[in-house]
């Protein structure tokens, strides 16, 4: 079927964009999804990357805020008892690689393509969303191209990192001012890891997040590419900011310099 619809596509009989967001996909939670749009209007936010630097961040000041957590969060869960408001997922290595944790981890929102959708058992407080991979898709004209979308119940564009995605779930909530923390903006990807492609498999301890396992001996993860993750965020920034909006960077160090920064302990 999918060899079949790229040659329609490679022949113009149909658009691209039914290759991006694909037809044969469960449908999106449309009519929950509306009921969202600026349900936190004019409230702040904090976006959690999983840096190393977030074990230098005192979690337990967020406990009145809202947050978005996003993939292996859990194992903060485990570790200083910590739940995101917020939980999303993109990448299908975290997503299979983590499936029951992912499954047993109880938030009040949660997020996931609708790619997802038969593999989520407990759908309580769960929305699924179209997701655009327009961004991956080499054949796309949209292709390394950031894009944003001020309707996630239409769809949400990936943009190389979930906290594109985040952003974009936070524009459509209404958030007002978004802090981030925990994003390092730095990889490196060790000499023993196994390279196929963009996917690359671990031999030995993570040395790029919160947790040595996060991505441990084993686990699949995708070649950050920081170059794309910064012209996403330079579109996300753009789209705030004409609205009126604010994205601050209140990572404890870390080499992501383009939102202006505020320290995280003088926000309380």
């Amino acid at each position: 079927m999918k060899n079949f619809i790229k040659s329609l596509i490679n022949k113009r009989i149909i658009s691209y964009k039914w290759f991006e967001v694909p037809f044969w996909l469960p449908k999106a939670d449309i009519n929950k999804l509306i009921l969202l749009k600026n349900k936190f209007k004019n409230k702040r936010c904090f976006i959690i990357g999983n840096g190393p630097s977030l074990n230098d961040i005192d979690l337990t000041l967020l406990k009145n805020e809202y947050t978005f957590g996003v993939n292996s969060i859990f194992l903060k869960n485990r570790s200083d008892n910590f739940k995101p408001t917020f939980y999303i997922v993109e990448d299908k290595h975290v997503f299979y690689d983590n499936l029951k944790d992912i499954n047993d981890f109880d938030v009040m929102y949660k997020f996931f393509p609708t790619k997802y959708k038969s593999l989520i058992k407990n759908k309580k407080n769960t929305y699924f969303f179209n997701m655009n991979t327009g961004f991956y898709q080499v054949n796309s004209p949209y292709y390394e191209i950031p894009r944003f979308s001020i309707d996630i119940s239409e769809q949400l564009y990936c943009g190389q990192s979930v906290t594109i995605l985040n952003l974009q779930l936070a524009y459509y909530l209404g958030f007002s001012e978004v802090y981030l923390i925990g994003m390092d903006f730095s990889y490196e990807i060790p000499e023993s890891a196994i390279i196929d492609g963009d996917t690359i498999i671990s031999t030995e301890d993570d040395p790029n997040h919160f947790d040595k396992t996060y991505f441990g001996v084993g686990k699949k993860w995708h070649d950050p590419k920081i170059y794309n993750v910064l012209k996403s965020y330079k579109l996300c920034k753009t789209m705030f900011e004409i609205d009126g909006r604010k994205i601050y960077n209140s990572t404890v160090g870390g080499k992501l310099e383009l939102f202006d920064r505020k320290n995280y302990y003088e926000l309380f």
